[in-house]
C-alpha cells in the first residue's frame, strides 16, 4: 500500500459517523457541537460594531472641520512710520519707541554712530527717542522725522549727557 492510500484510509475511519441530528443537513445552519455560537455572527457584531464606532469618530472630525465660526479679527491698530537718527561720535545708549501695540520701548546699548532706524509707531503713541552719552563724554544729536517730515531734533554734550526726541501721533 501507497502512503498516500494509507493517508485516505486514516482519514476515513477517524471521520464521525452522521447522527440522526446532523444526517443530510450538512453543516450549514447547524451550531458546533460544543455550544459555542458561530464564528460568522460573532465577525458581523464585531464588525459593526467597529463600523459604528468609526463613523461615529468620522462625524466629530468633520465637524470639526467644518465648524470654523470666524472669530472676528483683531482690528488692526493704524501706526504712522517714524524715522529716528542719531549723529555725532563715540558710542552711545539710545532708547526709542518701536511698534507695539503696547508702544515699548527698544533699547539699543553701546550704539556706534552714525546710527538711523524707521519703524512704524501705533497712532496715540507718541514717538520719543532718548540718547545718553557715556562717561567719556563727547557730543550727540537725535532727529525725528514722522511720515517723512522733520519734527525735532535736540543734542547732548558732555558726560553722561542727555537728549530726546519726541513728537505727538494723532489718536486713531
Amino acid at each position: 500500500m501507497s502512503s498516500k492510500e494509507s493517508t485516505e484510509i486514516a482519514e476515513t475511519e477517524t471521520a464521525e459517523p452522521e447522527t440522526e441530528a446532523t444526517a443530510g443537513t450538512g453543516t450549514a445552519g447547524a451550531e458546533p457541537a460544543d455550544g459555542s455560537k458561530d464564528s460568522d455572527t460573532e465577525s458581523r457584531a464585531g464588525l459593526a460594531i467597529a463600523a459604528a464606532v468609526l463613523l461615529a469618530c468620522g462625524g466629530l472630525v468633520g465637524y470639526g472641520f467644518l465648524n470654523t465660526e470666524e472669530k472676528p479679527k483683531p482690528r488692526a491698530v493704524p501706526t504712522a512710520e517714524v524715522t529716528y537718527e542719531v549723529t555725532g561720535e563715540g558710542t552711545i545708549e539710545i532708547s526709542y519707541l518701536a511698534r507695539s501695540e503696547s508702544g515699548s520701548a527698544t533699547v539699543v546699548k553701546d550704539a556706534a554712530l552714525p546710527w538711523k532706524k524707521t519703524v512704524r509707531v501705533p497712532l496715540g503713541k507718541d514717538p520719543t527717542v532718548a540718547i545718553v552719552l557715556g562717561e567719556k563724554g563727547g557730543q550727540a544729536a537725535c532727529t525725528l522725522a514722522v511720515r517723512g517730515a522733520h519734527v525735532q531734533r535736540a543734542t547732548a554734550s558732555g558726560t553722561y549727557g542727555r537728549a530726546t526726541c519726541s513728537a505727538p501721533l494723532p489718536r486713531p
